[in-house]
């Protein structure tokens, strides 16, 4: 049955163990940061994305895909995937540079969005406290490229382990730029407007209240967790102290979260995902 699936991982996975930190949150806005240094990558988000006008409606959506991707049945994970590619088979860009017309759905592309996602995902929870073997992040690495497939790649393309990465990154290098539009789009990811609700202060002839402060550490966090060559491309130094400010930010951040109510640091396909483990476990 469809309910009786574990999914693509399940509960004894690498992915299910650095998927239940909180701090993926930051380890998301990493990717981001790190996705917009792709000229032709930033093109196709810039050209099609409605990111500015519904910035958290976007950010709801990607979190609901990860989850699903992660948490869901495999028959749930699937028709997200289908969704995904459909979406992506419809869109077009163009290439600032070239002036070509491309497809978003090109594999050059859908793979530095995956390694860029996957990579923040392991590296962030890791630096953040979370205790995995050199394994077990090349573990990581290889399950997630279950995922990789739901998005149209060939798996045996994907970087498979922290080295594979690492080699990937290297060879990626020279076609990454701070562009314009990867400038804007980090200053947007910096200081995006916060909802209502949570801004009335702003309302009151206040500026910025204590959510916008929060919302800063994070992405100042976020920002500092980047690859050193990344910080220098946003004109960062890319110095030791700054990598060790970003450690005990984010140590002290995932530290913050673990003391949250369960309701709030787990999403209800996570939740689910959970109960079903427990009781299949249960069963057998």
């Amino acid at each position: 049955m469809d309910t009786d699936d574990l999914g693509l991982f399940g509960p004894g996975s690498v992915t299910w163990k650095v998927h239940d930190e909180p701090i993926l949150i930051v380890a998301g806005l990493r990717s981001l940061y790190l996705q917009a240094l792709h000229p032709r990558a930033m093109a196709g988000v810039a050209q099609n994305s409605n990111y500015r006008s519904d910035a958290w409606g976007r950010l709801v959506r990607t979190g609901t895909y990860v989850d699903t991707v992660v948490y869901g049945t495999t028959a749930e994970a699937e028709r997200a995937g289908r969704r995904l590619r459909a979406l992506h088979g419809r869109l077009r860009a163009t290439d600032l540079f070239t002036g070509e017309r491309f497809r978003i759905d090109e594999p050059d592309l859908l793979r530095w969005v995956h390694v860029t996602e996957v990579e923040s995902f392991v590296s962030t929870a890791r630096r953040a406290g979370l205790s995995l073997t050199d394994a077990e992040v090349d573990g990581y690495y290889a399950e997630q490229r279950r995922a990789a497939a739901l998005v149209g790649l060939d798996p045996a393309g994907v970087p498979g382990s922290a080295a594979e990465v690492a080699d990937y990154y290297r060879t990626v290098r020279p076609e990454l730029r701070m562009t314009k539009e990867a400038a804007e789009t980090a200053l947007f990811l910096t200081a995006p407007p916060i909802p209502w609700k949570l801004s009335r202060p702003a309302r009151l002839g206040l500026s910025l209240g204590p959510p916008r402060w929060a919302y800063f550490g994070v992405a100042g966090t976020a920002l500092g967790l980047l690859p050193p060559w990344a910080l220098r491309l946003y004109g960062g130094l890319g110095l030791p102290t700054t990598a060790l400010s970003a450690d005990l930010s984010v140590r002290t951040l995932r530290l913050a979260l673990a003391a949250l109510p369960r309701n709030w640091r787990e999403s209800p396909i996570q939740q689910a995902a959970k109960t079903r483990a427990a009781r299949l476990t249960a069963a057998a």
